[in-house]
């Protein structure tokens, strides 16, 4: 396993911030949701989670001063500004025109016809910080406790 260790330390941290979602939705609104095990959004953040857990794996295993560390670390870095940011602030400008169409709607009597109106599309896209400083702690907690268990 020693050679697959951060690929897998990043697919279980991954899978278990998508098995956490539903029990910390309950918590927050007591209701289960099981759906949301799929979705993206959500604390852990999953995104967090997997190139945490990727780059303290790769460091412990090849050192934290190798070139391959840093570049994980620079990768790590990108995907974790966009989920708290880019994708996050996309999710919110999904919720305002949401809203804009639904106020023109109801305020104008018009009726919008173009089926682009009418597409489904998600409300949480991203994270907050919150979330993706909890998906980056389940990271590195499994990604260490793989490292000191299994290598």
């Amino acid at each position: 396993m020693t050679l697959m260790y951060p690929f897998w330390a990043s697919v279980i941290s991954w899978a278990i911030a998508q098995i956490m979602k539903p029990v910390f939705h309950y918590i927050v609104t007591k209701e289960w949701s099981f759906s949301i095990i799929k979705a993206s959004g959500g604390f852990p953040s999953s995104h967090s989670a997997l190139v945490s857990a990727l780059s303290i794996a790769v460091g412990l295993q090849e050192s934290f001063v190798s070139t391959i560390f840093a570049i994980t670390a620079a990768f790590s870095a990108v995907i974790i500004y966009d989920a708290a940011n880019v994708r996050y602030y996309s999710g919110v400008n999904i919720k305002v025109v949401k809203q804009l169409i639904k106020d023109l709607e109801d305020q104008t009597n018009i009726k919008l016809e173009n089926p682009v109106y009418r597409v489904k599309t998600k409300d949480v896209l991203g994270h907050r910080w919150f979330e993706v400083f909890g998906g980056m702690v389940l990271g590195i907690i499994v990604a260490v406790a793989m490292y000191y268990l299994f290598v």
